[in-house]
């Protein structure tokens, strides 16, 4: 799994960030099967619709469990929208394309299909 050290992330974050650079934390536990798909469905879904414009940050709460204080954690895999406001979770293994891109806000909420 790829993954950036959070000492990285926190020097990174120092950094001015452009204003359309999206932030992603993605908080995991270890290399499970659901974390490890769940990294590579976000970096599919983020190449896709924000190319470019995007900074995945991944946070093992195996290696660092009291991160998970700061934003809430209480399921993982989690997503956490940063960058832009306002911040968005999502949690699972994110292979629901759609739900994904309704929860960051890449793609409008349909409305409801009767059947």
């Amino acid at each position: 799994m790829k993954a950036q050290p959070a000492t990285r992330s926190r020097h990174a974050a120092r950094k001015k960030v452009p204003e359309d650079e999206w932030i992603l934390r993605l908080y995991v536990a270890g290399q499970s099967p659901r974390s490890t798909a769940a990294l590579r469905n976000l970096e599919a879904i983020c190449e896709e619709h924000l190319a470019g414009r995007y900074r995945i940050e991944v946070i093992d709460l195996l290696k660092q469990p009291q991160l998970a204080r700061g934003d809430q954690i209480v399921a993982v895999p989690t997503l956490v929208r940063h960058l832009p406001p306002p911040m968005k979770k999502i949690i699972g293994d994110l292979s629901n394309q759609e739900r994904v891109l309704v929860g960051l806000d890449l793609r409008p909420r349909r409305g409801r299909v009767r059947s």
